[in-house]
């Protein structure tokens, strides 16, 4: 892997030029008082250098003579390692990630400055550390006000998203790799979700079983918080409590991801807690499939990323107008987005090191977003038809057999240079396939 995360630093530093880069660790997250949770990585950090702790900069700056990459870490500290884990410290963050220099975090401020005074602008993302930002900032303006004096300096500060998101957006064979893996341990859990679901169980019985699952192949435990949503608890898109006893006669929509040597997997399904879908579940549930069917023809080189939502919108639509849920003219309803008490969300985002990973889906108005191969999106329309929706006057109260039905079938797929690839293809989703 530090061939390719020199390789990402090498890509990045050709497009930043005479330009400086700078990268911030993401901070510990405290759960309560003084216990903190299992520290991620920020992403992007990550990406460029496989370090994973935390208080650590890297420092990308190609026009220097001497170092071009530079890590600012924790040094060494037995005391404190004995309590809190083993620190990398300065001598191995050169040895084991490749920096041509390292230094201790707390000489971030009389170092920086040489890294920057050649530069002609600095690339950093102002997150949500705003001590650290106004830091930035502090360096930026002081070497502005210098500029006069030398004729160098920063004049310019510029976000990285741009630049290095895009290069995110297109996954390396070692990221496909370990995709594939997230993949199939979330495969492999909601298989199980499936046989093991009964009347009787509760929510986080089958929540249980599924992350077990996770850390038994080996993966860092759930991409996202799971979703385990039986009867009317599926139509609450992010419902997480999981606490619920499931009846004969509901359905169940799980929503559960692996995370897997820092990638992720996103997978939903929908099915019978009993064995089979009554009339009403199976005519949404059939919609809804069509849907996704439809949408993920859609994905392959050259097709803009908003025709799988379009795609999606139209098959939805005409089913809800079919069952009488919607009145109206098709293209109306969907300019109009008559649709959206039943179906409130997009159909589709990236997946990578997020759940919701980075990269832009248009550029301006007129310009959408362009698939091409190594782009991976998930692909998750649904219906829920929510208890006490507000309506639009025009449109005719909900059926009352409809009400309560929530229903979201989602798969990871990969853009291939000939199409695509669904990569939780191995879930059940067809009817026959999840009555049991």
């Amino acid at each position: 892997m530090q061939t390719e995360y020199r390789q990402r630093r090498e890509q990045l530093m050709a497009k930043i030029g005479t330009g400086t880069a700078i990268f911030r660790s993401a901070p510990m997250a405290v759960m309560h008082n003084d216990v903190e949770y299992t520290y991620r990585q920020d992403s992007d950090f990550f990406y460029l250098t496989g370090f994973n702790e935390a208080q650590a900069v890297a420092v990308l700056a190609p026009h220097h003579g001497e170092h071009r990459f530079v890590l600012f870490v924790q040094p060494k500290d037995r005391e404190k390692e004995v309590w809190s884990g083993y620190r990398c410290g300065i001598d191995a963050a050169k040895e084991l990630y490749g920096a041509d220099e390292a230094y201790p975090i707390s000489e971030l401020d009389e170092k920086l400055p040489q890294y920057l005074e050649k530069a002609d602008r600095i690339y950093y993302h102002l997150g949500r550390d705003r001590s650290f930002n106004d830091k930035i900032l502090g360096h930026y303006q002081s070497l502005l006000r210098t500029y006069p004096k030398r004729g160098t300096g920063p004049i310019a500060i510029e976000d990285t998203g741009p630049i290095l998101h895009s290069m995110r957006l297109v996954k390396s064979e070692t990221e496909l790799e370990l995709m594939r893996q997230a993949a199939a341990i979330a495969t492999e859990a909601h298989n199980y979700a499936q046989e093991i679901t009964a009347p009787g169980c509760y929510e986080y019985e089958i929540q249980a079983e599924m992350e077990r699952i996770f850390r038994l192949r080996g993966g860092m435990g759930p991409a996202y918080p799971s979703i385990v949503a039986s009867g009317a608890n599926a139509c609450v898109l992010h419902y997480i409590e999981n606490v619920r006893q499931m009846q004969d006669g509901e359905l169940l929509l799980i929503d559960a991801g692996c995370a897997y040597g820092y990638y992720n997997s996103d997978i939903t399904r929908t099915f019978p807690v009993g064995r089979k879908f009554t009339p009403e579940q199976k005519t949404l549930y059939e919609i809804v499939l069509e849907a996704q069917k439809q949408a993920i023809a859609q994905i392959k080189p050259g097709n803009p990323h908003k025709l799988v939502h379009d795609t999606a919108v139209r098959v939805l639509t005409e089913g809800l107008v079919e069952l009488g849920i919607l009145k109206g003219e098709i293209d109306k309803l969907i300019e109009e987005e008559k649709y959206k008490p039943y179906y409130m969300h997009r159909t589709s985002h990236w997946l990578g090191l997020d759940v919701h990973d980075v990269g832009v889906y248009q550029h301006g108005d007129d310009k959408p977003q362009i698939l091409q191969p190594g782009q991976i999106l998930t692909v998750e329309p649904g219906l829920y038809i929510v208890p006490d929706t507000k309506l639009a006057e025009d449109q005719p109260e909900t059926d009352p057999r409809w009400i309560g039905i929530g229903i979201r079938i989602e798969d990871d797929v990969l853009v291939t240079p000939g199409g695509n690839e669904v990569l939780t293809a191995a879930v059940p989703k067809a009817v026959d396939e999840v009555e049991r």
